[in-house]
């Protein structure tokens, strides 16, 4: 059953869950289609909210005669880019995955090599590790911070 991260991408992209055949050939044609299909749809909202900032921003800029109005527009357009800069962020990784999809280098850990999973893909199609490397590499993280 998806998680509703996964039916919130895969709608986004007008997409049902992928339903493998059995017998069927891991990261195939069919497979690489879908994902790619979900990446695309992800980058293009992305984009669009990138577009809609920059047109909030120039439309409601104004110079405010009362500081604490001034402040409250700054502090909005403080976190109107944060959240822009993380999805700027976020699509280089969708390119960098689109990229990897045409390299044929797409679903498989970079850690050590085994299929990430199709369930996994479509919660997080830019995933680069199966769960097991992740959750070793996030516990190893904690571990230099603490």
């Amino acid at each position: 059953m998806p998680t509703g991260k996964q039916l919130g991408l895969l709608a986004l992209a007008e997409v049902q869950p992928y339903q493998e055949k059995p017998d069927e050939e891991y990261m195939n044609d069919d497979q690489m289609n879908h994902f790619r299909l979900i990446l695309k749809a992800w980058r293009n909202q992305l984009r669009q909210e990138v577009d809609r900032t920059v047109h909030h921003m120039q439309d409601e800029a104004a110079n405010f005669p009362d500081p604490v109005d001034r402040a409250a527009q700054e502090e909005e357009f403080s976190l109107e880019l944060r959240a822009r800069d993380r999805e700027r962020k976020l699509i280089k990784k969708i390119e960098k995955t689109l990229k990897r999809i045409e390299e044929d280098d797409f679903g498989f850990c970079d850690s050590c090599g085994i299929e990430i999973g199709i369930r996994r893909l479509e919660a997080r199609p830019t995933a680069d590790m199966c769960i097991d490397c992740k959750t070793m590499a996030e516990i190893k993280e904690k571990q230099l911070q603490g």
